[in-house]
């Protein structure tokens, strides 16, 4: 398809979707003054608290992009599970493994915060670094060459960029105008309901269980910062479930000890079938797939917008690379490499967990998940590999080893050894040295802007030829005198 008369400024990024991935990767483009172009279709934000549970790697994302205290001030930690039969409680269990924090892993989590509030976080943070979103514009068509992406909105604007990104959901236009398949199965043929409802007469010291019988359930969850429960419903009988505000009434005074009058006040209501799918490619040309256009999960996990999130900040970086500092664009290759197979793995746990095969436990924090042996990991030393998650810590100043690594920077570390003599620092890389410390261990580590070892190494051999890959400012200046 060929699209002409372009009649809008060219953007250096389009990004179809204002949801959280395409929230956070405008968020992390714009600190590193890319320019960005946001279109959603929707009227506004999203309404509903359907991705509540914010896993600790995420946390440590959102500190990065400099919104981690309003998040944590909006929600709370996962209340424990209490089970009912017949209108009596049967006693508590824990829905989540309990993990204390360390100093190298500051987040425990899950915290719970309403998909609506981190939505709003997001947007006020990309508002203050000078972006804004387009709401009511919905993607008709798409076209490339060699210069860039031309797209055609709803009301027949054209929209031209360098680059364009797909952060547009589980039904993304984009990825259809592609025609990139996705590859699947039905995680659980039962049909589910999910539904904001306020209960003033049922207790907020609970999430509340009550299975039945026939393997069908109900919860509810209270939500942190609001006054409402987040309602999940599965539908053993194979009946399609009735998200009228009469329908989710009638639902939970069906199935618990309430009345349909208890509930005062059905917010939001959303019906789906836990469905995994899995992309065929996240890349084609200079359109990339992020979030839920990319990987679809069963919510039992709570991994899809977690894995969302850590999409939009793998690309960022890259894309600020060759945007600003002359990176080859081959970087924007790796996007795929590191990420599809990370949202392979996550689309197996989110499915045992549904199917009970799984418990929810230190996997699902996200933690240890990483890029060894991808395309950008080069080197070991100490206790750490190239691609591994660069732990937290405590400095003898009061400060954090995450307060050195914020920002849309590079950090070379030395950890109980000297930073390289006749460095020539590029632009993008701050060092820092610090004395010994156990989760590093020894030696030299090159920390990419997403929080993850790139290079490592007990001196600066091979530092040079993997900047050369990131950087085309470091490769100017000369990496060492």
């Amino acid at each position: 398809m060929e699209l002409n008369n372009v009649k809008e400024a060219v953007s250096e990024v389009l990004i179809v979707g204002a949801g959280p991935t395409g929230l956070a990767l405008a968020c992390d483009l714009r600190r590193r003054e890319v320019s960005v172009r946001v279109v959603e279709q929707a009227a506004g934000l999203f309404p509903g608290s359907r991705g509540k549970g914010i896993q600790p790697r995420t946390l440590e994302v959102l500190d990065d992009l400099g919104v981690v205290a309003p998040m944590l001030a909006s929600g709370g930690p996962a209340p424990v599970g209490m089970v009912w039969q017949d209108g009596e409680r049967q006693g508590e269990h824990r829905m989540f493994e309990d993990a204390a924090p360390s100093p190298a892993e500051p987040y425990t989590g899950p915290w719970l915060v309403p998909q609506w509030r981190t939505q709003e976080i997001l947007y006020a943070r990309l508002l203050e670094l000078g972006g804004s979103v387009e709401f009511g514009a919905a993607l008709r068509g798409l076209a490339q060459d060699g210069g860039g992406v031309t797209a055609e909105l709803s009301d027949g604007r054209t929209v031209r960029a360098r680059y364009a990104v797909a952060a547009d959901g589980g039904r993304s236009t984009v990825r259809a105008l592609l025609g990139i398949a996705m590859t699947g199965e039905t995680v659980d043929p039962a049909a589910m309901i999910v539904a904001d409802v306020r209960i003033p007469a049922l207790d907020r010291l609970n999430w509340h269980v009550f299975p039945g019988e026939d393997g069908s359930f109900l919860s509810l969850c209270p939500l942190p910062g609001t006054a409402d429960f987040q309602l999940a419903g599965r539908f053993e009988d194979g009946s399609t479930p009735d998200i009228s505000p009469a329908g989710v009434r009638e639902l939970i005074a069906s199935r618990t000890h309430l009345t349909a009058d208890d509930v005062t006040e059905v917010r939001w209501s959303s019906d789906f079938r836990p469905r995994a799918a899995l992309a065929d490619r996240f890349t084609d040309g200079r359109v990339f797939l992020a979030g839920d256009a990319a990987h679809v999960h069963s919510p039992a996990g709570g991994q899809g917008l977690n894995t969302s999130i850590q999409d939009a900040y793998n690309l960022g970086w890259k894309l600020g690379q060759v945007l600003r500092h002359g990176a080859p664009d081959a970087l924007l290759d790796t996007y795929e490499g590191e990420r599809r197979p990370v949202a392979a793995e996550m689309l197996g746990l989110s499915t045992r967990i549904h199917r009970g095969e799984a418990r929810r436990g230190a996997a699902t924090r996200q933690l240890g998940l990483g890029y060894r042996g991808g395309p950008l990991s080069s080197g070991a030393a100490g206790a750490l590999r190239s691609g591994d998650r660069a732990p937290d810590g405590p400095l003898p100043d009061g400060t954090r080893i995450f307060d050195i690594l914020r920002g849309p920077h590079f950090t070379l570390l030395a950890v109980d050894t000297a930073l390289p003599t006749g460095l020539v620092t590029p632009p993008t890389v701050r060092t820092a040295r610090i004395d010994t410390y156990e989760p590093y261990g020894r030696g030299l580590f090159l920390i990419r802007p997403d929080g993850y070892v790139g290079w490592a190494g007990t001196d600066e051999t091979g530092l040079e030829a993997w900047l050369r890959e990131v950087d085309t400012d470091a490769v100017a200046a000369g990496v060492t005198a």
